[in-house]
């Protein structure tokens, strides 16, 4: 058993994790700046408020903790200011990246972005199916506040010997997300900005889990998504159709995702296990 610092626990991907990590045999501190002091019942774990653009909060949170998964960030573009995004998400991983190098924290795995690859993809990629190597290419504050976080993370492993882990998370979905995707499909200029991307968020909580343990040293980053596309047009398709300039690399399976998670698989173990065909009925 592990004692393991999750933030942003009351979120979307949060509350999930922290129930994966609770079944694995994990004690789990569970931290966000919204909700209640006290015990999230239907997690079963305690509830730390706290707000981590506060470094001396940051330490509080993280101390005695073997290892954090810091998923607390303004979760995408355009729900603030430009600024407040930047300020805010730069802030709170910084506060506990350098938090985890002085409570002597062993791993840290944090929400990273497919959005540092390029999205929204109005400019085409440079190639398809896109991989870690697409990178950087923030077109938002938000997506410059991973960079920025990235870069973050590399200095301070280097610094501390910290392994770090970021995720490239795709666009999460929970089961409850999954009847919109039939209005997905006659347009597939609608979901071209991650090029059909998506990830159910008990894959990401497979992930995380998975990168506290993954034979990884100083900091690794890796894209996250589903094993398929959103859509119900074959992924080669897709590309003929949308970017028919954009070179193919490899020929994708019929369905295929066009994020590539090779290097996820190979490094992390991870092998997503839910799509969106389990729950719709075509």
């Amino acid at each position: 058993m592990s004692r393991i610092v999750v933030t942003g626990a009351n979120g979307k991907t949060g509350r999930v994790v922290v129930t994966d990590l609770l079944a694995h045999g994990h004690h789990v501190v569970a931290t966000d700046a919204v909700g209640r002091a006290g015990h999230l019942s239907d997690l079963g774990t305690p509830m730390l408020v706290a707000d981590l653009t506060d470094y001396g909060q940051a330490i509080e949170v993280l101390r005695g903790a073997d290892a954090v998964v810091h998923l607390a960030n303004i979760p995408a573009p355009g729900m603030y200011p430009p600024a407040v995004t930047f300020n805010r998400n730069s802030t709170m991983n910084a506060n506990v990246f350098l938090a985890a190098q002085v409570t002597g924290v062993a791993r840290v795995v944090w929400s990273s972005s497919e959005t540092t690859l390029g999205l929204p993809f109005d400019t085409p990629p440079q190639y398809a199916p896109v991989d870690e190597d697409h990178f950087p290419f923030p077109t938002t504050t938000y997506a410059l506040s991973k960079v920025v976080g990235e870069t973050l993370a590399r200095e301070i492993s280097a610094w501390s010997g910290i392994p770090f882990v970021g995720l490239r998370l795709s666009n999460v979905h929970t089961p409850e997300d999954y009847a919109a995707v039939p209005g997905y499909w006659a347009d597939p200029h609608s979901r071209k900005w991650n090029l059909w991307g998506y990830v159910d968020a008990r894959d990401v909580a497979a992930a995380c889990r998975l990168s506290l343990d993954a034979p990884v040293s100083g900091a690794a980053a890796f894209v996250i998504a589903a094993a398929d596309t959103i859509m119900d047009t074959p992924s080669a398709e897709l590309m003929r159709q949308v970017f028919p300039d954009v070179p193919l690399r490899r020929e994708p399976g019929e369905f295929e995702t066009l994020l590539a998670i090779d290097r996820a698989r190979e490094t992390l173990g991870y092998a997503p296990q839910h799509s969106w065909r389990d729950h719709v009925n075509r």
